[in-house]
């Protein structure tokens, strides 16, 4: 059962911070974990659902803090719908879609890819991707769509992890540009870490960045405005793909996090010609246009070589047809 709190605010708490005061007083949680419960909508100030953790508190006030159950430490299965391109006794290869994350995290403990994998493979899983990751041989973005291979068992696991580490596990996606990359045909060499000012985010050229080199080759130019690019990636990093774009000022369209600055986007609509109710629609795409076209890999336990193509989501196509 949840465990609900409740606190009232005295004069030697006054003028302090909702998080901080609550942490000193519920001392069993890090102020962290009370941060993550105040954004959640765990806590209410004077019966009002309160989410700003810096808010100075007055003498008077009354908390109620409602802590919820504990989660699983193991994802469960669930019946979560797979677009399933190719399967045998060792390993899927997975259409995925938009909006499903890989694997369980925080903010995310159900609703993910393994959760769909657990009950669509039973027991027979993987488990060597560790506990929150069974079969996971390589992830893609939430809201990246298209091709990912997952291993059955440890054998197959081992091996696809292997092609992964030496890069004969192939992967080619399409991305959707704001203007033309020059020249357009090249690569992207810069190397990646976390961004010392915003941890949910990766940069360039930063401190203990790790090596990172995109191919990109131009299939079709949008009047110089935008640009339809095919990727092929030598490493895998995290958000690789749509930081080099950014990073060389062509940055993918809808991308909420690395993507162009709306008047940037809106203004070379208006010279590309479109009208408002086009311009809406791209503005409305809602999430990174970026596919995983094409996948090709050794299978780890018959050697035989497969190679797996899957077109365009509808929405994408939609967006590729205003422009």
């Amino acid at each position: 059962m949840s465990i609900i709190l409740e606190f009232d605010i005295d004069d030697f708490d006054s003028g302090d911070r909702l998080d901080k005061t609550l942490a000193q007083i519920q001392s069993d949680y890090s102020r962290s974990r009370i941060q993550a419960l105040i954004e959640s909508g765990a806590v209410t100030l004077n019966g009002q659902v309160f989410t700003k953790a810096s808010w100075k508190l007055s003498e008077g006030d009354k908390l109620v803090l409602t802590v919820p159950d504990a989660v699983s430490a193991e994802p469960e299965p669930e019946d979560i719908a797979l677009d399933i391109v190719y399967e045998d006794a060792d390993l899927l290869v997975i259409n995925k879609q938009a909006g499903l994350v890989v694997h369980p995290g925080a903010g995310n403990h159900s609703g993910t890819l393994v959760n769909a994998l657990l009950h669509h493979c039973g027991d027979e899983l993987s488990g060597i991707g560790g506990v929150m990751r069974p079969g996971i041989v390589h992830r893609l973005d939430k809201d990246t769509t298209g091709l990912m291979v997952v291993a059955k068992h440890d054998k197959a696991h081992k091996g696809l992890s292997a092609q992964l580490e030496d890069r004969s596990l192939s992967r080619v996606y399409k991305a959707l540009l704001l203007g033309v990359p020059m020249p357009i045909k090249g690569h992207v060499d810069l190397p990646m870490g976390r961004d010392p000012r915003n941890r949910l985010k990766v940069a360039v050229n930063v401190r203990q960045a790790k090596t990172a080199k995109t191919y990109y080759m131009v299939e079709k130019d949008f009047g110089g405005y935008f640009s339809l690019v095919e990727c092929k990636l030598e490493s895998g990093r995290t958000h690789q793909i749509r930081v080099h774009m950014a990073a060389i000022k062509n940055p993918l369209v809808g991308d909420p996090m690395y993507g162009p600055q709306l008047t940037a986007l809106k203004a070379a609509m208006k010279k590309h010609g479109m009208d408002d109710d086009a311009q809406e629609q791209v503005l409305s795409f809602g999430r990174q246009a970026l596919h995983a076209g094409a996948i090709s890999f050794i299978h780890p336990i018959t050697e035989e070589t497969m190679h797996f193509e899957q077109s365009l989501p509808d929405d994408y196509v939609n967006l590729l047809k205003l422009l």
